[in-house]
């Protein structure tokens, strides 16, 4: 492989105009594409199949209006007034009569027909039904409905607007989620020491991204992507999209220092560098694919999209940035004097430090210091992830609501309005479909036995009357339950209600069915906590096996492993800990503590597993490499370090601090998805992979290297490290000669 890129990483550079050209034609395309065909994004969680979807199917054939989307509007009369008196009544009439006059409205049901009027009488709910559901409405719809408000705010009420038709909206970059592009510019300044340089993984990162993100636009035209798809793919284009051309031109401006010809330089960079670079990103592309084993379609498409973006970052690192290698030429050599020149000389020295007559670098000193008491360091490190990992035990999981919407919003001011008011259960009823077996009135008494059955049941608050289709003999029921929709006494409602199912059938003859946004969140949560397990088990076994590969070594890949289940575990716990117990909660702007985000433990340890490997192909190929030469076994520990150890450094900050800048974002789901793969990948880099993993590998020895001989035989050599670009030049000027034939013909 690494020969391969290296002819890949010299023909880019030699075809510099060829491959810009290109690359800017696949933006181009890209942008035409989504011109052209729009875009439109879904954010609803569904589960085709499961109990709750096809009730709600089947409910729209009968009740369009019962199975769209439903907004709330929210009455409040000033103190001394009620919403029943002769003014606010007649203002909630006006108000109610411009709302069903408003786009899209199929049904409004004013208070008091619902019965939903306070004790005090001071406020009261309407509810406005739509036949769609939240994605399928027109921009615009939601605004006109609040502009119906000004009759009834012109009495003097006040007035909200907010329900289940309010959701999460799409990512909108902000000054302070930027922010982190600024902070990774100036690590990139630090590490490299010129603003040429450092622009240059920027300059790549963003092509990745706008090409990724326009075609993934272009493709919801026909695909049903959610919002949060494409903040995945943002917040992980950026991240790997700079990291990777980071490895790259690193190895590149080293070799320039030691005054290797710009072009030679680029062909090796990227058949070293670049091969870690294709692994990394294929193990990142598997875990993210691996996403479309849970069987869910919202998660595989964010899966896919996600892989899809990481990929076109591989491939820039290692065609486009060799190509604007060639147009740099000499100016990325590091001056002479310079640090980085400095740095590179002190690499280049064979003799090790001593000979140098230079300090160590920061890295070497550290894997020394790690390595001279490794097992202290193992179980220090071991006990501090464990610690971090106990919150993880308390983690629970739903899907989020408008009461985790930013405060100030006039969902979440709905939302604590009705709470207050009502009870949380009127922000999320539930939707019982009884099939009768009779048409008719035999049919509508039989939805009426079923009514009264579920009236019986624990934790309900109210049962509203059926509304009945006579033709098909089936009735739509509403259930108020005591808790909100995220509460746990809500799923156990939803639970009994199915457990009694077949009871409520033989005593009155309908079949009956639980659905409405409420259940469907459970069944979709209790879908991905099933799906945990095995997702894991098959990510722990591609890390087995990928490292395996890699580093020929059966001691790297379990350590690794139990590294990244280590990261995982402490990245739960935090989340717990900061979602659900609220501490510094304030502080990271958490609009409201409760259950995490269903599919966040999924798409963490998805993410985070490929970030881990980045880190540890990058990491221990240099102490590989080092073991290949020659070296003692802790020597190569400690120099291996020290090589890679800048540079990983460099890289888990920009990554840290471009998902940092995503937790200001508002949005329920961006913003713990942002922090778990933030603080996972402070963990990861900085406890596990620089700090344990050399602890381990010095306590392990030469043992550390080893494979049984008939399995090194069987496994292929992928030669990630690029050592077979080791040789002597005149061995490797072969390829460059082939690929010259092959170019002239």
């Amino acid at each position: 492989m690494a020969t391969w890129l290296y002819r890949l990483g010299i023909g880019a550079h030699r075809r510099r105009r060829l491959v810009l050209a290109a690359w800017l034609a696949v933006l181009a395309a890209a942008v035409a594409c989504l011109a052209v065909l729009g875009g439109r994004l879904d954010n609803e969680f569904t589960i085709p199949g499961s109990e709750s979807q096809r009730a709600q199917d089947t409910m729209a054939e009968d009740f369009p209006a019962a199975a769209g989307t439903s907004a709330q509007i929210v009455f409040t009369a000033p103190e001394g007034r009620t919403v029943t008196d002769q003014r606010s009544a007649a203002a909630i009439q006006r108000t109610l009569a411009a709302a069903q006059d408003a786009p899209e409205v199929a049904a409004v049901i004013p208070p008091d027909k619902a019965g939903t009027v306070t004790e005090d009488g001071r406020t009261a709910l309407a509810q406005v039904n739509y036949d769609v559901d939240r994605a399928a409405l027109d921009d615009g719809t939601l605004d006109a409905l609040e502009d119906t408000t000004a009759a009834a705010e012109e009495a003097g009420l006040e007035v909200s607007v907010g329900g289940q038709a309010y959701g999460n909206g799409v990512l909108t970059p902000t000054v302070l989620e930027l922010l982190g592009v600024a902070v990774a510019l100036g690590v990139l300044v630090i590490t490299f020491g010129s603003l040429l340089a450092a622009g240059m993984p920027l300059l790549t990162a963003f092509v990745g991204i706008g090409t990724a993100l326009t075609g993934l636009l272009a493709v919801s035209s026909g695909v049903t992507v959610s919002s949060t798809a494409l903040s995945l793919a943002l917040m992980l284009g950026l991240a790997v999209g700079i990291d990777y051309a980071l490895f790259v031109l690193s190895r590149h401006r080293n070799q320039l220092a030691r005054s290797m010809s710009p072009e030679e330089s680029a062909g090796r960079a990227v058949g070293t560098a670049g091969g870690a670079v294709v692994f990394a990103g294929t193990t990142v592309v598997i875990a993210l694919v691996g996403l479309t084993v849970v069987g869910i379609p919202f998660l595989t498409v964010m899966g896919l999209s996600a892989a899809v973006t990481v990929l076109i970052a591989v491939l820039v690192a290692i065609t486009l940035l060799p190509a604007l290698f060639g147009f740099a030429g000499d100016r990325l050599t590091p001056r002479p004097g310079s640090r980085a020149a400095r740095r590179a000389a002190r690499e280049d020295d064979t003799e090790g430090e001593e000979g140098s007559g230079s300090a160590p670098v920061m890295g070497k000193r550290w894997a020394r210091f790690v390595t001279r008491r490794p097992l202290l360091v193992l179980l220090g490190t071991v006990a501090a992830l464990v610690t971090l990992a106990v919150p993880a035990a308390d983690l629970r999981l739903a899907l989020p609501d408008n009461g985790s919407a930013a405060h100030g919003t006039s969902q979440r001011e709905t939302y604590d309005t009705v709470e207050a008011a009502f009870g949380p259960g009127f922000n999320g009823p539930l939707l019982v479909l009884a099939e009768a077996d009779a048409n008719g009135e035999a049919g509508q008494r039989q939805a009426g036995a079923v009514a009264q059955r579920l009236r019986q049941l624990p934790d309900v608050v109210r049962v509203s009357p059926p509304q009945y289709a006579a033709e098909s003999g089936r009735a739509v029921i509403q259930v108020v339950p005591d808790g909100g929709p995220q509460d746990e006494a809500t799923r156990d409602l939803v639970d009994a209600v199915r457990g009694d199912a077949a009871a409520i059938q033989r005593e009155t003859g309908a079949a009956v069915s639980v659905t409405g946004t409420t259940a469907i969140g459970i069944d979709v949560s209790d879908r991905l906590r099933e799906s945990l397990v095995p997702f894991a088990a098959v990510v722990v076994g591609l890390c087995l096996v990928l490292l395996l590969l890699v580093f020929r070594s059966l001691v790297v890949p379990v350590k690794a492993t139990v590294g990244f289940l280590l990261s995982v575990g402490a990245s739960f716990g935090a989340v717990v800990a900061v979602f659900q117990w609220g501490w510094l909660a304030d502080a990271l702007g958490v609009a409201r503590t409760g259950p995490v985000v269903s599919f966040l433990p999924i798409v963490l340890m998805a993410v985070l597993f490929g970030l881990a490997m980045d880190y540890e192909v990058f990491l221990v190929s240099g102490m590989r490499e080092e073991w290949v030469r020659g070296g003692k076994a802790r020597e190569a520990v400690v120099e291996g370090a020290g090589h890679a150890s800048r540079v990983v450094t460099a890289a888990a900050l920009i990554m840290f601090f471009v998902f940092a800048s995503f937790v200001t974002s508002e949005d329920a789901i961006v913003k713990p998805i942002a922090f778990s793969l933030a603080f996972g990948v402070l963990v990861d880099a900085f406890v596990v992979r620089m700090t344990l993993v050399p602890a381990v590998l010095a306590m392990v020895g030469r043992g550390a290297w080893w494979l049984p001989r008939a399995l090194e035989r069987a496994l292929p050599d992928l030669d990630v490290e690029g050592a077979r670009l080791e040789t002597p030049r005149q061995k490797a000027d072969p390829p460059v000669a082939e690929f010259t034939k092959l170019t002239k013909r």
